[in-house]
């Protein structure tokens, strides 16, 4: 894993919308979604690039974690 951490603000500015990059975070890993048509404009269903979500897909999503095998990890998530 990347050694690069990022606060969530700068996880929020890419969103796909305030920069060309689409990144998500879940689990403390954030994600490039770019390449992703499923997140095209920074929107996949109701979720929104940019953000944590970890709570949100542990609810609700049709599918398991594993679907992030295929995206290119950014770094980690930190609070601080």
């Amino acid at each position: 894993m990347s050694e690069q951490q990022f606060k969530r603000s700068q996880l929020a500015l890419r969103n796909g919308q305030d920069r060309d990059e689409i990144w998500v975070a879940y689990r403390g890993i954030i994600y490039d979604v770019t390449e992703s048509r499923m997140w095209r404009n920074g929107q996949h269903y109701e979720h929104w690039a940019g953000q944590d979500l970890t709570q949100e897909l542990d609810q609700d999503a049709p599918h398991m974690d594993e679907v992030f095998a295929r995206f290119e990890i950014v770094g980690e998530l930190v609070d601080s």
